[in-house]
C-alpha cells in the first residue's frame, strides 16, 4: 500500500497544478472525471485545477486525500486549529462522543476527517454484527427439481417447456440476505478497495466474514428511497445513514483500478446550523424548547401550497417568554449589517410563526446589531456573530458561544 498524502484547502479556494506540488496532472484528471457531465456541489473545475464551494470534508483519490477545511475569516489560517475544529463539530453533529474515539486519537492520521466517518461505520457494523444482523423475508424466484411454493407460470413456460421435471417457482424466504445486509456488505467491499489505516482495513476483513453468504447489489440513489424500516431494523439507521454518504459519493476507477474517489463532504451552512441546535439544547434547554426545521404552510391554491422552515424555533417554557425564530448563516455579515434579503426572512418568520425576535446567527468576531421593523406588526431582527474558536484555538463548546443571543432574548 503506497504512503497516503494529504492536500489541504480552504472552503471556496482554488487549488491547481502550479499552487501545490503534490497536485498532480492524474489527480485533476481523476477529480474532471468525478465531475462528469452532471458536475458536483462540492467543487467545480477551471483551468488546470479546481475551485471548492461551500462543502468541507475530505475526497479521497487514490493514495492522496484532499481535505477542504472550513473558515469564518482570514485572522485565523492555522489548518491544524480548522482540522480540529472540523473534527470536534462532526462528532457533535453526529452525536459521536469524544471520550469514545479517545484511544484512537492517538493514531488518527492527517486526513483524519476520513478516517473518523470510516471508523464510525466500523463501530455501528460492529454493534450490528455483536448484536446479530437481522433477518427479513424476500421473495425467490427459482427453477428447481421439487415444487416448493407457488408455480411461477411465465418462467415455467419460458424454462421448462421441455423439462417437464422442473419447475419454476416462487416462494418466500426468511434469512439474512436482504437489500439492509447487502448495503453495508456494498461499503465494507469498498473500504477493503480505498486506502485507509491498516488497523481500519483488519476491521473492515473481519466484518466482511459475517457477510460471506449475503449477495452483492448494485448501487443507485433509488436503492435507498425503498429501504423502509421497523422494530427490528431501526438499529441500522445510522450505519445505513453513513453507508449512503460512502456508496454515493464513490467513483471506481475502471480503468486502471488505483484510482478509486471517495468524498465524504458536508454542506457548511448544514453543519453549522446542526451544531448551533446541538449548543442550544445544551445550553438553552432550561429555558426553551429548541425546535429545528419547523415549517409552516405561508401560501397554498388548490393544487399546490408553499412552506416557509426556519433553521431553529425557541419555544419559552414560561408563559411569560417570547418566541424566538433563530436562522443561521456560515458567512461574514458585509460591514455588520445583514442582507435585504435575509431580513425579509426573519420578518416573514416573525409573522408566520408568531415571534417577536429573530435572530441571524453567523459565525466570526463577537458583535451584535439589533434593529426594529418600521412596520405596525412591529418586531425585530438581532444580527449576531458569535466566536466560533476560543484564545487557544480550540472548538467553543460551553454556553459561552450563546451567551450574548441567551442575554438578548431572556430580556
Amino acid at each position: 500500500m503506497p504512503k497516503s498524502k494529504t492536500i489541504s484547502v480552504f472552503e471556496h479556494e482554488r487549488l491547481t497544478l502550479k499552487s501545490e506540488p503534490n497536485f498532480t496532472v492524474k489527480l485533476f484528471e481523476q477529480l474532471e472525471k468525478y465531475h462528469g457531465i452532471n458536475g458536483t456541489p462540492y467543487f467545480s473545475l477551471i483551468h488546470k485545477g479546481v475551485k471548492f464551494n461551500q462543502y468541507v470534508g475530505v475526497i479521497q483519490v487514490g493514495d492522496t486525500a484532499i481535505e477542504v477545511l472550513p473558515k469564518t475569516d482570514r485572522s485565523t489560517l492555522d489548518k491544524k486549529i480548522w482540522r480540529d475544529v472540523l473534527i470536534q463539530m462532526l462528532r457533535i453533529t453526529s452525536g459521536i462522543e469524544v471520550a469514545s474515539t479517545s484511544k484512537s486519537d492517538l493514531r488518527l492520521q492527517r486526513n483524519s476527517i476520513f478516517d473518523l466517518y470510516i471508523e464510525l461505520f466500523i463501530k455501528e457494523c460492529e454493534r450490528l454484527t455483536h448484536q446479530g444482523l437481522a433477518k427479513k423475508y424476500r421473495k425467490v424466484k427459482e427453477n428447481q427439481t421439487a415444487l416448493k411454493g407457488r408455480l411461477h407460470i411465465p418462467g415455467q413456460i419460458r424454462d421448462n417447456i421441455i423439462h417437464k421435471e422442473r419447475f419454476h417457482v416462487e416462494y418466500s424466504k426468511y434469512d439474512f440476505n436482504h437489500l439492509i445486509n447487502q448495503i453495508l456488505k456494498k461499503t465494507l467491499v469498498v473500504l477493503s478497495q480505498i486506502p485507509i489505516r491498516s488497523d481500519l482495513r483488519s476491521r473492515v476483513k473481519s466484518q466482511l466474514l459475517y457477510f460471506e453468504e449475503i449477495e452483492d447489489c448494485t448501487v443507485h440513489e433509488q436503492m435507498f428511497n425503498q429501504i423502509y424500516l421497523n422494530r427490528k431494523t431501526e438499529r441500522y439507521s445510522e450505519a445505513l445513514e453513513i453507508a449512503r454518504l460512502i456508496l454515493l459519493n464513490y467513483h471506481p476507477d475502471i480503468s486502471k483500478g488505483s484510482n478509486h474517489v471517495l468524498a465524504l463532504m458536508f454542506d457548511m451552512n448544514q453543519l453549522w446550523e446542526r451544531f448551533i441546535t446541538k449548543m442550544m439544547r445544551r445550553h438553552l434547554s432550561d429555558k426553551y424548547q429548541v425546535k429545528a426545521q419547523s415549517n409552516k404552510v405561508f401560501w397554498r391554491s388548490e393544487s399546490s401550497r408553499k412552506r416557509l422552515k426556519p433553521d431553529i424555533l425557541l419555544i419559552p417554557k414560561d408563559e411569560s417568554g417570547k418566541k424566538i425564530v433563530v436562522d443561521t448563516k456560515w458567512k461574514t455579515p458585509t460591514k455588520n449589517r445583514p442582507s435585504d434579503n435575509d431580513l425579509r426572512q426573519i420578518f416573514a418568520y416573525n409573522r408566520l410563526f408568531e415571534s417577536h425576535d429573530g435572530v441571524l446567527l453567523y459565525p466570526g468576531t463577537e458583535k451584535q446589531v439589533t434593529g426594529k421593523y418600521e412596520t405596525e406588526f412591529g418586531g425585530s431582527c438581532i444580527l449576531q456573530t458569535t466566536n466560533v474558536l476560543s484564545r487557544s484555538g480550540k472548538l467553543i463548546t460551553d454556553d459561552s458561544l450563546l451567551l450574548s443571543i441567551s442575554n438578548k432574548i431572556s430580556k
